[in-house]
């Protein structure tokens, strides 16, 4: 499809300009004013008024995610509509394998899974062991086109690895041109608080945030950081929630170091109030890391501000509730995730750009460009320029919402942002030069494609 935007008013993460923009065979073909067009177009739109933006891209979502409470909610054609929906063109998932897989052959299946996405995709590979064929099966991720590389400091009865092989896969990554991202908590003592906490009865959702408090994740960032500077190796810790660990993350960037940063959300304006109430109030809010205190939000937006966090995921891994009752004696039971990837652009235009805390800019580079330019997908995603994927948001700045669980897409009866007044919405949604979202619609199904990113 040919499509022509006029009136445009271009926000990237630069500078803002009015321009039109022509879309040819699924890329932007030309910015300027007047554009001259030697072929038929087949659709104009007249965006006087709005914004375009680059397609949004979550780098941190977990679609159709097994636990023992059963898949998260969103599967990747419910979680793909609903990132659609919200002006977000592009996820990048997990791929996560049972021990004794081989990271290739739980990378094949989770295509597999991903197959009835409407979003392009692509994904960060666990390894969840060290064993023989584990540094040969990361190269052969990397030549797959998968150059990013998760783990995790917690959680290490199940897909947690110890420090040592941390650094295994750190300095087998670096060498080879990818980037670790790192869940980063002391999981050894939050076992023990959460089994101290247990032991003493207190098993309400309250006691959540107390078995996992900021210092456990800012101690994990600081040794994540002093392990990828002797591996040579770039890091991003995930969903950055504590004030304490800005401190280590600041100084090693100041230092030069490759080491980049995430918050979501949930960790900018949600807080630890929440875990306070009756159990089917307060399971949804169970997430890890846990909401910090307010004090905690004003870091990480200042942080935002010096471009010390680079980039805004959602972790968005939701469960409805008859799965988060599973622990409604025993908070330890609940399983962990909310939802968010359908309203991450909504809050940050609504409580980052409209309340001065951000640019216009700085909210194109957090919520598309550094995550493009991080994970190997820039020019392509993230950018409005010439031979760009056409990936473009037609934003109306006016229109206002309500939050709700009756009127979000995600496939879950639960929502963190229950009552949130936003401001601007996308009013269309354009991905690979077709137009996907019309005025709240999902007018096409056309699946999305797989990305490979290099090295």
């Amino acid at each position: 499809m040919n499509i022509l935007i006029k009136n445009a008013t271009i926000v990237t993460s630069t500078r803002a300009f009015n321009s039109e923009i022509y879309i040819s065979e699924g890329k932007i073909a030309q910015i300027g004013k007047p554009l001259k067009i030697l072929e038929p177009v087949d659709r104009t739109i007249d965006a006087k008024g709005k914004f375009i933006f680059p397609g949004g891209i979550d780098p941190h979502v977990h679609m159709h995610l097994p636990t023992f409470a059963g898949f998260s909610a969103d599967d990747f054609e419910t979680g793909s509509k609903a990132a659609l929906l919200g002006g977000t063109t592009t996820l990048i998932d997990f791929v996560t394998p049972n021990k004794g897989q081989s990271l290739i052959d739980a990378l094949i299946d989770r295509k597999r899974e991903a197959d009835n996405s409407f979003c392009d995709y692509s994904f960060h590979v666990s390894p969840v062991e060290w064993a023989q064929n584990t540094e040969q099966e990361i190269k052969d991720c990397i030549e797959s086109g998968i150059t990013s590389f998760k783990v995790y400091m917690a959680y290490k009865d199940t897909i947690g690895l110890n420090d040592e092989d941390i650094f295994r896969v750190m300095h087998t990554v670096g060498k080879n041109g990818g980037i670790v991202t790192l869940h980063c908590e002391i999981g050894d003592e939050v076992d023990k608080l959460r089994n101290d906490l247990a032991n003493k009865g207190n098993l309400n959702p309250e006691f959540h945030p107390i078995s996992r408090p900021a210092h456990t994740e800012s101690e994990a960032v600081q040794m994540a950081i002093e392990m990828a500077k002797i591996a040579k190796c770039p890091i991003y810790i995930v969903h950055t929630s504590a004030g304490e660990s800005i401190q280590f993350i600041e100084k090693a960037q100041k230092d030069g170091y490759p080491v980049y940063s995430e918050t979501c959300p949930q960790y900018l304006l949600l807080d630890d109030s929440k875990y306070n109430g009756d159990f089917n109030d307060t399971c949804k809010y169970v997430m890890s890391p846990p909401l910090r205190k307010r004090e905690d939000q004003n870091m990480l937006w200042n942080s935002i501000g010096k471009r010390i966090i680079n980039t805004t995921g959602t972790d968005h891994c939701p469960f409805n509730l008859k799965q988060k009752e599973q622990g409604n004696v025993d908070f330890r039971k609940i399983p962990n995730g909310a939802g968010g990837v359908e309203h991450r652009m909504k809050l940050l235009f609504t409580y980052g750009v409209l309340k001065n805390q951000i640019s216009y800019n700085q909210f194109i580079d957090i919520t598309s460009t550094q995550a493009a330019k991080i994970f190997g997908l820039y020019p392509q995603k993230g950018e409005i320029a010439v031979g760009s994927d056409a990936d473009l948001v037609i934003w109306n700045p006016k229109t206002e919402n309500v939050i709700s669980v009756e009127n979000h897409h995600q496939n879950c009866d639960l929502e963190i942002y229950e009552g949130f007044n936003t401001i601007g919405e996308p009013e269309v949604v354009i991905a690979n030069g077709e137009i996907k979202v019309e005025n709240g619609i999902l007018i096409s199904k056309n699946k999305g494609k797989f990305l490979k990113r290099p090295a």
